[in-house]
């Protein structure tokens, strides 16, 4: 692990969150939430990057489970990753479905990094919240 990066983002509880009630957990996915990833999130990403002399290019790998499909769609499109950048969260999303919090460590289990080339690994969460990891696989 090279470097970490954690953010909350005021004010958007209504995006990504938890409604707690009688009957158990809730998950609350807003549709504004792929427009704040295309707006906000893929700058941190970008600036999160540059800070070590990286490109979203230049990373090799990428482990992610940002939540669901149109999520998934909006990172790659923003970042300009190639469309097998995120097979693995596919594959888990598409096998396991949504396993919340553990989603990107099972990711992480079943990828395959080439060694000596940068990673990505990242969680997005309630909030709505974002947790960056730079690995040097």
């Amino acid at each position: 692990m090279v470097a970490t990066r954690s953010r909350l983002y005021p004010g958007t509880e209504h995006l990504m969150g938890w409604e707690v009630g009688e009957h158990g957990f809730r998950i609350v996915l807003d549709a504004d939430l792929t427009g704040f990833v295309e707006e906000v999130l893929a700058a941190d990403i970008r600036a999160f990057l540059a800070d070590y002399g990286l490109t979203p290019e230049q990373v090799a790998t990428w482990v992610c489970h940002p939540g669901g499909p149109k999520v998934i769609e909006k990172i790659v499109e923003t970042l300009g990753l190639p469309a097998k950048a995120l097979d693995v969260t596919w594959s888990s999303l598409r096998e396991h479905g949504n396993l919340s919090s553990v989603s990107v460590l099972h990711v992480l289990q079943e990828t395959r990094g080439r060694p000596g080339t940068p990673a990505v690994l990242m969680a997005l969460g309630p909030g709505f919240s974002a947790e960056l990891l730079l690995l040097h696989w």
